[in-house]
């Protein structure tokens, strides 16, 4: 539960920070405010032509009488507003992310800089960097889809479905965004994708504290775009962090002394006189021969 702690603060050490750079918070709105724009444009297009989608998806019910054939379309119309709703909020970090890539990785360079310096700026082209964050956004929306689909058959199950289920839900979303998260602060330490999933799998319920904090929060679509500044410099804090111990261990042993023996049983040199060392006899010679008593 520590490590979980230790998560959350680092969500509110990252909203803090952005607090005290004002500049920067309105920096890194500028992606968040593009997704949410153009994706508000697409789920008004959506609600519009809902009935008109409905009613092709569902050509079987033309022959059906009125409430049935109403009602059934209905249904589908509500369900595929509910769906793009569910897509936009599974897709929108990674969007963000991916429209924001100069913006966030500029805003994680300026936080590693405030805390004492990070790695350098890896030299690529602007499209290698799009490229691979697409392909690794697009394998991580795929790994948290699986897992999905395994949870929303379990909300099937009695009690269990209404009570541990969402509980999972939240974690394992909560996870997969801090892996999008850090994804910038931690591919400019050399780590693939495979490396980061295991460092931070090392890490989980630091990873699960800090994202499923964000779940929450993100469940309210304006408040996505005001915090989503300070979940990019929290990311990057994180990051530090479960590097920290790796980066120590490289530069260990430079500069050590030689151990210490305070219990007087190392290798030190005997200074005082030797014991052993043989020494000239000053006395009479007891086996002199002396004259025979007779």
């Amino acid at each position: 539960m520590r490590d979980f702690g230790a998560g959350l603060r680092f969500l509110f050490n990252g909203q803090r920070w952005v607090a005290r750079h004002g500049r920067w918070w309105g920096f890194g709105m500028i992606p968040a405010l593009i997704t949410l724009v153009g994706y508000l444009a697409v789920l008004a297009v959506l609600i519009v032509y809902a009935g008109d989608l409905a009613e092709w998806a569902t050509p079987f019910a033309d022959g059906w009488d009125d409430p049935w054939r109403s009602t059934t379309r209905l249904l589908v119309a509500v369900a595929a507003v509910g769906a793009g709703g569910l897509l936009a909020m599974l897709t929108f970090t990674a969007v963000t992310l991916l429209i924001g890539e100069p913006f966030y990785e500029s805003l994680s360079a300026q936080v590693e800089d405030s805390e004492g310096g990070g790695p350098p700026s890896r030299d690529v082209p602007l499209w290698y960097e799009l490229w691979v964050s697409a392909r690794d956004s697009l394998a991580v929306l795929l790994r948290a889809a699986a897992f999905g689909i395994v949870l929303f058959l379990c909300g099937f199950i009695p009690v269990v479905g209404q009570t541990v289920v969402p509980v999972l839900g939240v974690c394992v979303s909560g996870f997969f965004l801090t892996v999008e998260l850090t994804g910038t602060p931690l591919q400019k330490r050399g780590l693939s994708q495979k490396e980061r999933l295991r460092l931070l799998r090392s890490r989980l319920p630091m990873a699960v504290g800090f994202g499923a904090g964000l779940v929450l929060t993100f469940l309210v679509p304006v408040v996505t775009v005001l915090a989503m500044p300070g979940a990019v410099a929290g990311a990057t804090l994180l990051a530090r962090e479960i590097t920290a111990p790796a980066e120590d261990a490289d530069g260990a042993g430079e500069d050590e002394e030689p151990p210490q023996h305070p219990d007087g049983y190392g290798e030190q040199p005997y200074a005082g006189p030797n014991p052993y060392a043989q020494q000239p006899y000053d006395g009479p010679n007891p086996y002199a021969s002396g004259p025979q008593a007779g």
